[in-house]
């Protein structure tokens, strides 16, 4: 495989919506799903209203027993020595499974903070319960807050909040990613967009994010697209419908021209696009914050170059851009004021590297965390949002992770950590 990767050697460039192109005031959105939950629980679940009251100090929790912290000793007999073996598919992917639930994108983490203090709310009520059975009230609420037609009907706490005041909880593009997406499309390459949200939120975001003009920007936008699936799904299993004023129609044995389209899968996807370019093999990158539901399944099923967005770049201390790199080559990039969800974190270290002891009364030594490996393993290159990239010239020539290369040299700007680190 080549070393280097350029926007330029693609003819199909595709994105997620949530977290990628569309970025939220994390803070406030985080805020608005936990309460779109707890409501939902406490008003027709009948859970304590404790629930209802939430601080900034609440977030910061992990391992725990509800938002107890667990000891070294608890944690590694519940769950092994940083092996959760029932947790993790032979792909090295965390999956969902009956005992566990993985919480992997902004969407989900409020859910994590709810089940906590919901366990904490039952067992102030009965302190020897060891079992709890709530996971059905949460899923509920989830269907209550997120059903297809729950934008429509104004139902819930989440889309209503959004419509009213969509700039307390979204970010709109900066200029230079729509002149980049402009860019793109004058270049020839075809534009995707491909996101699990429903049309009719989707259009909301677009038209607040890039502007009432946005459907001139992607050739193909394909909506509740139920990823990963529509990845790994064959083409009977998940067929293409169309839409009649953002409600889906009739399937469809085929996909034929450009359009908005709901549900689908990836293999009907790549015959329009061979037809759209004329090449037997167009080459497909695709931008996306999930790795479990964008950046695994583009890889490993479709073989799709894949651009991971990763925030917790720009939250590192320990990972600075390498000052190595010239300037020109940096673009004019500069670290966004967006705050993270736990920049204020007394528990959470860093997302790339951990210590851990090789054997008794030694020093910790640093090793690259499941989630680095993963990255590593799965993502062509890894960026801290679209922005970072949108003022350098599309055959800018990437460093892709690969075998060959160090651990950290698919990250842009480019970061360096070599401390001690065990590979």
């Amino acid at each position: 495989m080549a070393q280097h990767f350029s926007l330029a050697a693609c003819d199909v460039v595709g994105f997620d919506l949530d977290h990628t192109l569309c970025r939220y005031n994390l803070p406030e959105s985080a805020l608005l799903i936990y309460n779109s939950f707890a409501q939902y629980l406490v008003k027709e679940k009948g859970y304590d209203k404790e629930l209802l009251t939430v601080t900034p100090e609440d977030w910061d929790f992990w391992a725990s027993r509800g938002t107890k912290m667990m000891t070294p000793e608890a944690l590694a007999e519940a769950y092994g020595k940083k092996e959760w073996k029932h947790f993790v598919s032979d792909t090295g992917v965390p999956c969902h499974s009956g005992k566990y639930y993985f919480y992997d994108n902004y969407f989900d983490l409020p859910g994590a903070l709810l089940c906590a203090r919901v366990v904490d709310s039952l067992t102030k009520q009965n302190s020897d319960q060891k079992t709890f059975d709530f996971w059905k009230d949460i899923v509920a609420g989830i269907q209550h807050n997120f059903k297809m037609s729950a934008f429509k009907e104004n139902s819930g706490l989440y889309f209503p909040e959004i419509k009213r005041d969509p700039g307390k909880y979204l970010h709109s593009c900066p200029e230079s990613v729509r002149k980049w997406l402009r860019q793109l499309k004058n270049a020839g390459k075809i534009l995707l967009l491909i996101t699990s949200s429903h049309s009719d939120y989707c259009r909301l975001l677009c038209e607040y994010i890039l502007g009432n003009d946005f459907e001139d920007l992607f050739d193909i936008v394909i909506t509740n697209a139920l990823k990963p699936g529509f990845f790994s799904h064959s083409p009977s299993q998940r067929p293409f419908r169309t839409l009649k004023n953002d409600e889906e129609q009739e399937v469809l044995p085929s996909l034929d021209k450009p359009g908005w389209y709901s549900q689908g899968n990836a293999v009907h996807l790549y015959e329009l696009l061979k037809k759209m370019t004329g090449k037997p093999e167009p080459k497909v990158v695709y931008f996306g914050d999930s790795m479990h539901s964008d950046v695994f399944p583009a890889r490993h099923y479709r073989n799709w170059e894949t651009v991971l967005i990763l925030e917790e770049l720009q939250g590192e201390e320990a990972w600075k851009p390498e000052e190595s790199e010239p300037l020109e080559k940096r673009g004019k990039y500069e670290v966004p004021k967006t705050k993270l969800l736990n920049t204020f974190s007394k528990k959470w270290g860093s997302f790339f590297i951990d210590s851990v002891s090789q054997w008794e009364n030694s020093e910790d030594s640093l090793v690259y965390t499941w989630s680095s490996k993963r990255i590593n393993t799965y993502s062509t290159i890894a960026i801290p949002s679209i922005e970072a990239i949108a003022e350098l010239p599309l055959d800018y020539k990437f460093t892709r992770f690969s075998s060959n290369s160090s651990k950290t040299a698919g990250y842009y700007p480019l970061v360096s950590y070599t401390n001690g680190l065990i590979e």
